[in-house]
Order: C-alpha cells, then sequence, then structure tokens
C-alpha cells in the first residue's frame, strides 16, 4: 500500500494535482481539525465544514453553533472561534456545528474532491485516526497538510510524521518523498511543543492572546474520537463520529 503526504492542498485546476485514490487523512494541527474532534467530544452530533462564512451563516438556527475563525479570531456573529481550549469547556450535546476556517475547512474540501475515505485527524486523535484510514484502505492512504495561508506549515508536517509512524506500526507501504520528509521532521524533536510552538501559526495566536491552544494542540493520542466524512448538505461537508 502507498503512503504520500501533501504539505498543502490543490484543486482540481492547480498544476500538479493529483487524485486522491483512497483514503485522505486532513491535517490542521493549529487548530480546525483539533478543535473538530473536541467540538465531537463535548456531544455535537455532527460538524458541517463549509468554504466560506456565508455558507455558514446560511445554517444558522435552533440546535446550530456557528464556529470558526478569521485571523484566529471568531467571526462576527459566531457563536464560537477556533480554539479547542474553549471548546473542551462548553457542551455541544444533540447539536450540529457548522464550522469555517482559514485553512482547515479548504483542506478538508479539496480531500473530498475525489477521496473515498476522508479523515480528520490530529495530533489528539493520530493514533485512532491512523487506525480508522487502516482500516478502510486498500490502496493508498494519504495525509493531506492544510499549510498557513497557502505556506507549508511546520505543525503540520510534524503531525503527518507522527502519522506515519503509526501507520507503519500497523503494515507494510511504499512512502513517497513527502512521507519521507514528514517522517524525517517528526524525528528532529522529542516533544511536540517544539515543532508547534516554534511555528507560524503559533506566532499568530500568541498575536491574538490565545497561545494557550498550542499545548491542547500538542496533546498526542489523548482522543479516540475521529471525525469521518459522512456526506454533503449544499456544499456544506458533513463529519460524524467513527
Amino acid at each position: 500500500m502507498r503512503l504520500r503526504v501533501d504539505a498543502l492542498p490543490r484543486s482540481s485546476g492547480d498544476a500538479g494535482y493529483q487524485t486522491y485514490a483512497d483514503t485522505v487523512l486532513v491535517v490542521d494541527t493549529l487548530r480546525a481539525t483539533t478543535t473538530a474532534g473536541v467540538y465531537l467530544e463535548q456531544g455535537a452530533d455532527s460538524l458541517y465544514l463549509c468554504p466560506d462564512l456565508e455558507t455558514a451563516r446560511a445554517f444558522a438556527g435552533e440546535g446550530v453553533v456557528l464556529a470558526g475563525e478569521r485571523n484566529c479570531l471568531p467571526p462576527e456573529g459566531f457563536d464560537f472561534g477556533n480554539s479547542p481550549l474553549l471548546a473542551r469547556e462548553a457542551r455541544f450535546d444533540n447539536r450540529t456545528v457548522v464550522m469555517s476556517t482559514t485553512n482547515g475547512t479548504l483542506a478538508a474540501n479539496a480531500a473530498c474532491e475525489t477521496g473515498k475515505h476522508v479523515i480528520l485527524a490530529s495530533l489528539r486523535n493520530a493514533h485512532g485516526a491512523a487506525r480508522k484510514a487502516r482500516e478502510r484502505s486498500s490502496e493508498e492512504i494519504a495525509i493531506l497538510c492544510a499549510g498557513n495561508a497557502g505556506r507549508v506549515a511546520l505543525e503540520d508536517v510534524y503531525t503527518a510524521g507522527v502519522l506515519c509512524e503509526y501507520l507503519l506500526a500497523m503494515g507494510d507501504f511504499t512512502l513517497d518523498d513527502g512521507a519521507q520528509i514528514a517522517l524525517t521532521v517528526r524525528r528532529q524533536f522529542a516533544d511536540p511543543m517544539e515543532p508547534l510552538s516554534r511555528s507560524r501559526s503559533a506566532e499568530n495566536l500568541v498575536n491574538v492572546g490565545l497561545e494557550a491552544d498550542i499545548a491542547v494542540c500538542a496533546e498526542v493520542s489523548s482522543s479516540t474520537i475521529v471525525p469521518v466524512f459522512t456526506g454533503r448538505s449544499g456544499v456544506a461537508l458533513i463529519f460524524r463520529a467513527a
């Protein structure tokens, strides 16, 4: 089986675009895929990932929580931002959380263009996400990093390396160059707080006073919740805990 890591998402119109043949693990460590898992941990029935704020706002209503960020902060009129720490302090029982973020939701859209199985992965659910991907895959597992504003994100590549390590412990894979780079980055850091705190994404969080989120995002395999793509509502992608 092939193991592939893409450091940035590409859409079908981009040069060098390759389709996803099988399972895709979407990674936005700081913070969308981390926070998505926390919402489900805290009782949310489902997640609707939207490509833009207008689409998200159209879902507003009873039983719906609007969550997301632009420039790290909650958009106007949204109930929650993209903070896993704040999400962990609330309950969302039987509610639908509608999310739109700068990088993570766009990466999920890119994965869902052709991927057969799409999973939201982070450090917090790394082992569970890797196991779920291995169970569902027959040809290829791709790890798609969301990046930061179109640039490679250190924390995402590090997380991809952690996922690769778990997957290699579960079976034999043929690694592409991206997977080998991710493993090399992973092996440079013994403590996940180091690559996360040194990243540009972390710098952005510090600048708006949300640096406490970094430690939550650095927890490795502290959660068993694995958000899996189950369908669409218009252009919104629906994820539920598997």
